[in-house]
């Protein structure tokens, strides 16, 4: 049975957050009530704990997360995968729900179910209260999915698979990287390290625009092919020459958007071959503007996909791809610093500056 009290993390403000106790729910038939093993600081948090988010601006915090199943609704015998479950499993739940009726859902878009946000970040107050993973406990509901770790991956591993991984992999297939294209990623934190990984393990060469020391030796060790550090290539022209240097003065087939600043989306277009192919992931908050020339864009022929969130299934590949690539990539060393729930407001301000890459709260330690 789960406990009878938990604590959350409850974001009443942009940048005031609080701690309060809730009585820890039963779960209702087709969902799960789980204890929070560690939950991730994701750049998307980040948004939201500055006020940035379109949608969200107060409500329980979190949603990269690894939890340990405690109670198990009626019905519930085994994750989205088909796999059986049982109390005391380590899973990983997508942090939206899937509706499977909506408009979007109805025409394939699970990604972008039109109920999503149903239950996220919701005030604490309206039960089943635990709407967020910055908690000693999470609420999953009926039609969210979750997957169940698989036995030998290192639980600090898997705890990035639920967003930045998974979100990787879905918008990498949206633009199509294949084998033998040359991918220019713009940013090397989370997102940027999984997709070096990614589109390595795809047979592509890569190149990293960064300039933070620790990021770029940290991109080295995830497969970056060339690094293009933007205190030494101060321009975007200076920064576009170099990547057309480096691809035989062509330019990269595929670029990707991970830096969340509105100037790289602008930059980007330079970056890329006649015919290229360009994925903005990192830029996630409207009303964020940047200068834009289109018809740089019309003259070079590009097509730019965005993506946000993923399809849900995706979530079990990225489980997949780290059980099979954890000890290639020193996805053990991704996550930096680890921080008690009660450091919570450290751990945002520290992932803020940059001064580390991605932080964990380990709730129940």
């Amino acid at each position: 049975m789960a406990a009878s009290t938990g604590t959350l993390i409850y974001l009443a403000e942009p940048e005031r957050v609080e701690r309060r106790e809730y009585e820890v729910p039963d779960p209702e038939p087709g969902g799960l009530v789980a204890e929070v093993e560690r939950a991730n600081v994701c750049g998307s948090e980040l948004h939201i704990w500055r006020g940035h988010h379109p949608q969200v601006k107060e409500g329980v915090l979190g949603h990269e997360v690894l939890c340990r199943v405690a109670e198990l609704g009626e019905g519930v015998e085994t994750d989205y995968a088909g796999e059986p479950v049982s109390e005391g499993d380590l899973i990983a739940p997508v942090y939206y729900l899937t509706c499977r009726t909506c408009s979007s859902c109805l025409v394939g878009g699970f990604h972008l179910c039109q109920n999503a946000y149903r239950y996220w970040s919701k005030s604490p107050d309206e039960p089943p209260h635990f709407h967020g993973t910055f908690a000693t406990h999470y609420y999953v509901h009926p039609d969210q999915y979750f997957y169940k770790v698989p036995e030998d991956l290192d639980p600090a591993i898997a705890a990035g698979a639920n967003c930045a991984l998974s979100q990787v992999m879905f918008g990498l297939d949206e633009v199509g990287v294949e084998y033998g294209d040359t991918v220019v990623v713009q940013g090397a934190g989370g997102l940027g390290l999984n997709t070096l990984a990614v589109a390595a393990e795809r047979g592509a060469e890569t190149i990293v625009i960064e300039g933070v020391d620790g990021r770029i030796e940290r991109a080295e060790e995830f497969g970056a092919d060339h690094v293009i550090d933007f205190r030494e290539h101060e321009t975007a022209d200076a920064r576009a020459e170099r990547v057309r240097e480096l691809t035989g003065g062509t330019g990269a087939d595929v670029g990707v958007e991970v830096a969340g600043v509105p100037d790289a989306f602008a930059e980007g277009i330079s970056l890329l071959r006649d015919g290229g192919r360009y994925l903005e992931m990192g830029n996630i908050s409207p009303g964020q503007t940047t200068e834009f020339d289109p018809g740089a864009l019309t003259r070079k022929s590009i097509d730019i996909t965005s993506a946000v969130r993923y399809d849900p299934w995706y979530l079990h590949r990225a489980l997949e791809f780290l059980d099979s690539n954890a000890e290639t990539y020193p996805y053990d060393d991704l996550i930096d610093a680890e921080f008690a729930l009660e450091e919570v407001e450290e751990a945002l301000a520290k992932s803020d500056s940059r001064e580390v890459t991605r932080a964990t709260l380990l709730p129940n330690a």
